[in-house]
């Protein structure tokens, strides 16, 4: 079943009548096959109209849908002989980042990434994408193993930003999130960041400073939630849709910035309508974004990753 956002109420409305007509007992002498061709046909230009134009709050919201692919979802579909490991060998397990050892494609690699769950006994487990500083630790001790056994990296991003508690925080969250940024680039060994939901904050750079950073077409990537930099600015969350439009945190808007290196095109309506056609085309584009390392060595993968960091902001058109 769809669940629809609040922006997609003419296109349910659409798609409930066509399900109520299909459901109608055939009557002699009388055809709906006609009808609910031409709904179907309405309904497909009316998704088509809406998801050509949607504004930077409507991306964050279908990049919030619960029904969107989740780490788990895309380690099932694209990763053979998964072996998840977990820990960060000094405190505990985070289960808001998730990780191990599998091959892609038939290369060996490590995946890392944010599971924010897909019911409400498995948000709560995984406490909702945003980790603590055990998680980022443990992504970094992942990140180390890649770079020894020469396997490359591959993260998947979508947290609202890392877990803002007192206890993380006494950990120290701050240095966690830090290391693990320095991490991503200090390895020798390819890595690529998808943004597949929400990129918030550090919590989400700390896995996506990669050689590629790739990201769906209606994901978003940001310093802060549209809600926390209105309650900043305007001191109210209602300002939300304002403070979206500001920050420039869709696709299409940071990958004309340079902020990322490429947009992966999603299945109409949304990779929540499709998750199995949205991660064939996530792993498509993994897929081509590592054959560009083949043939070089560790030196000039960590060159061409500072490069590519430190030339940030210096061409981009505003």
């Amino acid at each position: 079943m769809v669940t629809f956002l609040d922006f997609e109420k003419p296109i349910a409305e659409l798609e409930a009548k066509i399900k109520e007509l299909q459901a109608m007992p055939a009557t002699q002498g009388i055809s709906i096959a006609e009808d609910v061709a031409r709904l179907e046909v309405k309904a497909d230009l009316l998704l088509r109209q809406t998801y050509g134009k949607l504004s930077a709050w409507q991306k964050t919201q279908v990049a919030r849908h619960q029904s969107r692919p989740r780490f788990n979802d895309y380690v099932r579909m694209l990763i053979e002989d998964f072996v998840p490991l977990a820990g960060d060998r000094a405190f505990g397990d985070d289960k808001a980042i998730l990780g191990g050892m599998g091959r892609f494609r038939g290369r060996p690699v490590v995946v890392i990434g944010h599971e924010k769950g897909s019911d409400t006994e498995g948000r709560l487990r995984h406490n909702f994408g945003m980790a603590k500083p055990e998680g980022y630790r443990k992504a970094i001790r992942l990140m180390d193993l890649a770079d020894r056994f020469g396997m490359a990296v591959i993260t998947l991003i979508d947290t609202p930003g890392a877990f803002p508690g007192v206890e993380a925080e006494a950990r120290g969250q701050s240095e966690a999130i830090a290391r693990s940024t320095e991490q991503c680039l200090r390895v020798g060994v390819p890595n690529v960041a998808v943004i597949v939901g929400e990129g918030g904050s550090g919590g989400a750079v700390a896995l996506a400073t990669a050689n590629r950073v790739l990201m769906l077409e209606h994901a978003v990537y940001s310093v802060i939630s549209p809600e926390g930099c209105a309650s900043i600015l305007w001191r109210s969350a209602e300002k939300a849709q304002d403070a979206a439009a500001a920050l420039k945190l869709t696709a299409q808007d940071l990958i004309r910035l340079g902020v990322i290196d490429a947009v992966v095109s999603e299945p109409l309506g949304g990779a929540q309508r499709d998750p199995k056609a949205a991660i064939a085309s996530v792993g498509h584009a993994i897929s081509t974004a590592l054959d560009e390392f083949k043939g070089k060595d560790a030196a000039t993968i960590r060159r061409e990753r500072r490069e590519k960091f430190l030339a940030l902001g210096r061409t981009a058109i505003i």
